[in-house]
């Protein structure tokens, strides 16, 4: 069962959530809270799998409250208003209901949560996030450093990767070779999926037959690394 808060500061809209979320068998209603102060100190007091987050609140918004959150758990966001789903999914989201929300794009989201929360059951405490040294890299003439745990996922371009961050909406092009960086991002907190990417596991959100998600990006799974994905991942091979 995931343990769900539902954040909203309107009552008929948290009602309907909640009357959702009672629908859903995985999940169970821990609280609701009509604003971000009543989440933080919730949050605090209880332990929560899932969170149904509103965006726009009085004195602190949704992502205001999200950013503030050291360690939030996963999150859907459920709003009125399309121009935030961007800035949504770079905090890691794991979807964006759009007010009215039908009980089928509502199961949807929530299928998608409970595949990642199943993912971070079965997932070996040796993939835990792993506490990798900070390095620099080169770009444009300039030494910048790459904080480990901030880095989702890896492309390679020949001479050059991109590496692409969880706080960053571009990523950081420098010129090295993959298997350099691949170097200082080992496994098992990083896993190669495909010979030019390299995927952060703790922020691997989906699987699917050829590629992995993060958030609503798309990694290529080649057939040569879905071995060591799935030995990594601890997954049974269907």
């Amino acid at each position: 069962m995931m343990r769900c808060l539902a954040v909203d500061d309107e009552k008929l809209v948290l009602d309907l959530l909640v009357d959702n979320i009672r629908q859903v068998p995985y999940l169970t209603l821990v609280k609701t809270a009509r604003n971000a102060m009543e989440a933080i100190e919730i949050l605090q007091n209880e332990q929560i799998d899932l969170l149904f987050l509103d965006i726009q609140m009085p004195r602190l918004s949704g992502l205001q409250f999200l950013k503030s959150v050291p360690s939030p758990p996963m999150v859907i966001l459920v709003t009125a208003y399309d121009k935030y789903a961007l800035e949504g999914f770079e905090l890691n989201v794991v979807d964006y209901l759009l007010k009215p929300v039908s009980m089928e794009r509502f199961l949807k989201a929530c299928n998608r949560a409970y595949e990642l929360f199943q993912l971070k059951q079965k997932t070996p405490a040796s993939t835990a996030p792993t506490e990798l040294p900070d390095f620099f890299v080169n770009v444009e003439y300039s030494l910048v450093k790459i904080v480990a745990a901030d880095v989702a996922w890896v492309e390679g371009l020949k001479d050059y990767v991109k590496i692409y961050l969880s706080s960053a909406a571009k990523p950081i092009i420098t010129r090295m070779t993959f298997k350099a960086l691949e170097e200082k991002l080992p496994e098992p907190a990083f896993v190669r999926t495909h010979k030019s990417y390299l995927a952060a596991v703790q922020k691997i959100t989906a699987i699917k037959r050829d590629f992995v998600m993060i958030g609503d990006v798309e990694i290529p799974v080649s057939e040569h690394c879905k071995d060591n994905l799935r030995k990594i991942l601890n997954i049974t091979p269907e």
